[in-house]
């Protein structure tokens, strides 16, 4: 634990991602539960503790500068990726984090109870059968589930106006780009401690 946390004040800083000491210690209880749970629900195949820190920890904050608005909705949230990190470091926003897996619902939901997050809720439920409420959000996040444009299609009912989709992606594809119509897309490379592999962040908004 003592190894972990060092991992993750030293990312941290290295990223200029801001978090206190008691943000950083509900980050590590997070992974301490993630790693309990998987023993039997294998939520995830990452399980080593500096990679933990580094995929599901770091990996997730690096977005954090780029959100904006009050609400935030995670789609294919998974094990509560990058949802769960990012409700922790901006508690004066408000997360639905949304999957249609029934087993990791329920996993984010005892997170959720565990970690006493009063800012975030678990949907279960498709993106595209899914009816956002109060009008929509602010922004959407989403690890890349599929491409550019069929993301688009399956969330754009629940985007406010002005609201932009976040979307995390390895390699950034400029064909996946170019097929999307009536958007505006930019793309952002993203510098995450610990990992040498690519990782862009392409934002897109509907052009008014």
């Amino acid at each position: 634990m003592e190894r972990s946390a060092r991992r993750l004040a030293e990312g941290l800083e290295i990223m200029g991602v801001a978090c206190d000491p008691e943000q950083q210690k509900k980050l590590l209880d997070f992974l301490a539960l993630l790693r309990k749970w998987n023993r039997v629900y294998n939520l995830t195949r990452i399980t080593r503790p500096d990679a933990m820190v580094d995929l599901h920890l770091l990996d997730s904050l690096a977005v954090l500068p780029h959100l904006s608005g009050a609400d935030v909705l995670d789609v294919g949230t998974g094990a509560g990726l990058p949802g769960i990190p990012l409700a922790i470091a901006s508690p004066e926003r408000s997360f639905t984090l949304l999957d249609s897996n029934g087993k990791k619902t329920r996993f984010v939901q005892q997170a959720l109870i565990e970690l006493g997050l009063k800012n975030a809720v678990v949907v279960q439920a498709r993106a595209e059968e899914y009816a956002a409420p109060a009008g929509g959000y602010d922004t959407i996040l989403t690890r890349a589930f599929a491409s550019l444009s069929e993301i688009f299609e399956k969330t754009k009912h629940l985007l406010r106006p002005g609201a932009c989709i976040l979307a995390q992606k390895g390699q950034a594809s400029n064909e996946e780009i170019t097929a999307l119509t009536g958007v505006s897309a930019q793309i952002t490379a993203l510098e995450i401690a610990g990992l040498s592999a690519e990782r862009h962040l392409i934002k897109i908004r509907v052009q008014e």
